[in-house]
């Protein structure tokens, strides 16, 4: 089965389309069973009675309503964990994502891959959302190592064990791509149509590149030092008593030489104190850090399974 999860805020215009444009991709049965699943966020507008409608007409539709909203990984979530299929699909609400895209995907995660994103080579968005847009992409690819030229389309696929052992909130659903590369699993991307938008406005604005520069601070975090934030916190903390040592050691010899004047009037003195105060404090929040990670870990935590094979003990009959 495949699975398709709808987030959607405000579209009551656009889902009888979009429900009409899934039909088309999937009524031939070419492409197997679905399940489109419909997740309202929280909408203040007549889109969960367009669901409840298109639920009564194809048994293949499933709503799932937030009782507010929640942010669009809450409902990815919400929408992932009522999914039943072995391959999942992601797609906004607003008409953007073509479904007919939808077989090239599956034809692209054949190719020995485990997650494919949509790549809006030609986007149809005001220039003040694309050029930001592709700094950021540019940004994020070069810091994590993922190299995607749109980590922002909504339009992606996943095997089901990815979803799995990739968990997501807040804001990180942009970056469930470069969660599952750091967990070793196999991302790809292939260029999509990306179409005007008809109805409505867009969610997002300039506060969106804000949140996402601080996600990307906490997924390079996440993927580089989540099991040992001691690494990074006590290395940073180890500088600060470094500068601080060196400092009061200077500072100690010029005192020892009586030529010099007293060294209580130097602001070099405020600056070695306050370095070794920070530095301490960095150190011991870094062991602090890892105490919760070694309680709070799992160990599947830690390693991602592709396969297992094992000996059966069954005799060979030639």
């Amino acid at each position: 089965m495949i699975s398709v999860v709808i987030p959607l805020y405000n579209e009551e215009e656009s889902l009888t389309q979009l429900h009409a444009e899934l039909d088309r991709t999937f009524g031939d049965g070419a492409l197997g069973q679905a399940e489109f699943i419909f997740v309202d966020d929280g909408s203040r507008d007549g889109s969960w009675e367009v669901v409840r409608i298109l639920v009564k007409r194809d048994d293949r539709v499933r709503g799932i309503r937030l009782r507010r909203n929640f942010g669009k990984a809450a409902a990815l979530t919400a929408g992932f964990e009522a999914a039943r299929g072995a391959v999942v699909f992601t797609l906004d609400g607003d008409l953007q994502d073509d479904p007919a895209e939808i077989p090239r995907f599956l034809a692209a995660l054949e190719r020995d891959l485990d997650v494919v994103s949509g790549w809006k080579r030609t986007r149809h968005d005001p220039w003040h959302k694309v050029y930001p847009s592709r700094i950021f992409n540019g940004v994020v690819s070069h810091l994590t190592g993922c190299h995607l030229h749109d980590h922002n389309c909504g339009f992606k696929v996943y095997r089901r064990e990815v979803l799995r052992e990739v968990g997501i909130y807040g804001e990180l659903h942009r970056f469930v791509p470069v969660l599952a590369s750091a967990k070793g699993f196999r991302v790809g991307e292939i260029e999509v149509n990306h179409r005007a938008r008809r109805f409505g406005s867009s969610k997002y604005g300039v506060a969106r590149f804000v949140k996402g520069l601080l996600d990307l601070v906490t997924v390079r975090f996440l993927t580089r030092f989540g099991q040992r934030p001691l690494h990074v916190l006590g290395a940073i903390g180890l500088g600060f008593l470094m500068l601080g040592g060196l400092g009061l050691a200077y500072l100690a010899l010029l005192w020892l030489d009586p030529a010099n004047r007293p060294i209580g009037g130097r602001p070099l003195l405020i600056y070695s104190a306050t370095f070794l105060g920070v530095g301490t404090q960095l150190v011991t929040l870094g062991v602090l850090a890892e105490l919760v990670t070694s309680y709070n870990i799992r160990a599947e935590d830690t390693y991602s399974v592709a396969e297992t094979v094992e000996f059966t003990g069954a005799e060979h009959t030639p």
